[in-house]
């Protein structure tokens, strides 16, 4: 099969086009038939040698999520089998022709979607439910703060947080993508690049943030907090030490913060199993009740995956960027 691999690590260009084996699924798991595969900031971490996957993933072969049609299934797989379409969650090796996932990270293609439009879904849905919702507790009247609206994991929050019945705000960095944000969901979107979202938000007061900039976003995001609030942190591209700046621990105190935040690749397999569970019993319907809408910056054939990491890295693109594989369906 063929497959994009990291050379070494460095720039985009280090992605290179290699024959491989093709993945043999263990007794728990199935052998999907890569139709579309989405691209993920881990990913380009993954390729700087920044990030890298766990001992029991592809080493060299990036790729969180995908989607296609089950073609071989483990001897003790029951709720899948070949022919159905899935998307599906990876500890990496989704950039190939064929990837292998646990059974239990998979869900099915929502009604009405195309393997692009679902290929976009598992990492932001399992990030966003067991960070803000799991984690970040967020619930119907709910003030909710999501940085980065117009990333993948930004329009997931913002739609699923507003179909649960919470007022959201979120920031991004330029007016249409703040306009993007209002679309899908956004009650307010501050454009951090003009404004101070801390100073257009200090009157509303916030009880969840997801937050994934960190750096001096941090002592803004404690003073935005209400009463109980929660700050959950699944990136900090900023940074996450504070150097010359100062957080409150008294604040935290007096207002009893819940300071917490999350990986996701390294998780067990039954964490991620549990999950899905609940992903499909919980999100699943609002995504295929028509109200949940993806958002594709970008579509890439695979062996362009370079071209696509290039775009990933000047952020100024709107959603997800998907690489798509030539099968003919």
């Amino acid at each position: 099969m063929k497959a994009i691999i990291i050379s070494q690590p460095g720039g985009p260009e280090v992605l290179q086009t290699e024959e491989r084996p093709m993945p043999q699924p263990a007794a728990d798991q199935v052998l999907i038939k890569v139709y579309a595969a989405g691209i993920n900031r881990p990913d380009v971490f993954q390729r700087k040698g920044n990030y890298p996957p766990p001992a029991w993933a592809p080493q060299d072969i990036p790729g969180l999520e995908v989607a296609g049609i089950i073609e071989q299934v483990g001897h003790d797989v029951a709720d899948w089998k070949k022919g159905d379409a899935v998307c599906a969650l990876l500890p990496g090796g989704g950039y190939a022709d064929y990837a292998v996932a646990q059974a239990g990270h998979c869900l099915p293609v929502p009604g009405g979607f195309d393997f692009v439009q679902a290929a976009s879904l598992p990492e932001t849905v399992f990030t966003v439910w067991h960070n803000a919702f799991q984690r970040g507790g967020l619930k119907s009247g709910d003030n909710f703060l999501v940085h980065g609206g117009t990333s993948g994991i930004g329009i997931t929050a913002i739609q699923l947080a507003k179909a649960w019945g919470a007022k959201v705000f979120a920031t991004a960095g330029s007016e249409e993508k703040c306009s993007a944000c209002v679309t899908l969901g956004a009650d307010i979107c501050i454009n951090y690049k003009t404004d101070d979202f801390e100073e257009k938000l200090k009157n509303e007061g916030i009880d969840v943030i997801l937050d994934m900039v960190g750096g001096d976003y941090i002592p803004k995001n404690i003073r935005l907090l209400r009463e109980d609030g929660r700050l959950v942190f699944i990136n900090t591209m900023n940074g996450g030490k504070l150097e010359g700046t100062e957080v409150d621990f008294g604040m935290i105190m007096k207002k009893r913060l819940t300071i917490t935040g999350s990986t996701l690749r390294n998780r067990s397999d039954e964490f991620k199993t549990a999950l899905a569970k609940e992903i499909r019993a919980n999100v699943w319907p609002i995504i295929e009740s028509g109200d949940f809408k993806t958002v594709i910056a970008a579509q890439f054939p695979l062996n362009e995956a370079s071209k696509a990491h290039a775009l990933m890295e000047t952020s100024g693109h709107i959603g997800k960027i998907v690489l798509v594989n030539d099968w003919e369906l």
